[in-house]
């Protein structure tokens, strides 16, 4: 994937509210299952499933299968194109700031 293409699947995968917040609760615990993120998420189970597959085509997440359950947890490095492309343009901020 180019570095182009990374930085936008990122970006649209967190573009989504529901996504960015389904994205926080897997970062916040090891591991976790579908049924668990769907508890008390207003979504339904297909819907909690719709958004792993996008976050996990965006290098966001990974998943391990066990038996039935599917367990889901993030990619350290799903975030690194998103943090490249904004450290390009980090020293332009910089600059700005302390013209202020």
């Amino acid at each position: 994937m180019t570095e182009a293409i990374a930085v936008t699947a990122v970006m649209r995968a967190l573009g989504d509210p529901t996504r960015r917040a389904l994205f926080e609760r897997v970062a916040g615990v090891e591991e976790i299952t579908v049924a668990d993120l769907t508890r008390g998420s207003g979504v339904t189970q297909g819907a909690i499933s719709q958004h792993l597959k996008t976050l996990k085509q965006a290098g966001l997440v990974a998943e391990r299968p066990e038996g039935r359950k599917v367990y889901y947890r993030v990619r350290p490095d799903g975030l690194e194109p998103l943090v490249d492309w904004m450290s390009h343009y980090g020293a332009f901020w910089r600059e700005r700031f302390a013209d202020l």
